[in-house]
């Protein structure tokens, strides 16, 4: 801060003119108007109100905002600041590691949600949701065509399939880790027209597989809990349609 400096100077016994007490106060109200580091208190007009800096070793009201009004940057006003609206809308990600909370006090927070676009738990865990109105994804394969058939979990836990033209080769992939259960249903359509060869890691109810069905729809159900070392099979319903 600069110091303030006057004209006239008096030493005890000098005898004082009024226009050297005139200069000294003309000093002292330069000084005050327009020395950098000295703010006159009325700048400011009401509660709220901020002095903030609008170039070097300048000042300027910024008035008090709008109730709820949030103070960010701004480089297209004179103080570089201004009051806005708080932003609303999606939240379209959060960091790893952090939580969302809401509400006056600590703890859980109740939000609810409407989802409209596919979540991606990456192998995490749900615990204790309460499913209703639920859907499984279905891979509608079609025709076999014969050869090698693979039915991928990860195209959907229900499987849909024809078996034509030849001998079939199944094949199962992309089951969950070890230590966790993996299951699909596969509704399969005239398996017996055919020869249908299946993976070497089923395990069958009984140790040996289903007949299937000439003309007609069998369910069968496939579960692992070792990453597909052993599938264990079930013939679930037999020529159901």
């Amino acid at each position: 801060m600069a110091t303030l400096a006057v004209t006239n100077t008096f030493a005890a016994g000098t005898t004082i003119v009024a226009a050297d007490m005139n200069t000294n106060f003309d000093d002292v109200e330069a000084f005050v108007n327009t020395t950098p580091g000295v703010v006159q208190n009325d700048i400011v007009d009401v509660k709220g109100d901020l002095i903030v800096a609008t170039a070097a070793d300048a000042v300027a009201r910024l008035a008090a905002g709008t109730d709820t009004h949030v103070l960010t940057a701004d480089s297209t006003t004179a103080s570089g600041l201004s009051w806005v609206a708080p932003t609303t809308g999606d939240i379209t990600s959060v960091v790893a590691g952090t939580n969302i909370s809401g509400g006056a006090t600590s703890g859980a927070a109740t939000v609810n949600l409407a989802i409209d676009a596919e979540v991606a738990f990456a192998d995490q865990v749900a615990s204790r949701p309460e499913m209703k109105d639920y859907a499984e994804t279905v891979n509608a394969i079609g025709a076999t065509g014969g050869g090698t058939q693979d039915f991928d979990i990860a195209l959907g836990n229900v499987q849909t399939a024809t078996v034509d033209t030849s001998a079939n080769t199944f094949t199962f992939s992309n089951p969950s880790a070890t230590g966790k259960s993996c299951s699909f249903t596969l509704i399969l359509t005239n398996g017996a027209s055919q020869t249908v060869n299946w993976p070497a890691t089923v395990d069958w109810a009984g140790g040996t597989a289903p007949t299937l069905t000439a003309a007609g729809v069998d369910i069968l159900t496939f579960m692992t809990v070792d990453a597909g070392t052993i599938w264990y099979g079930f013939l679930a319903g037999a020529a159901m349609a």
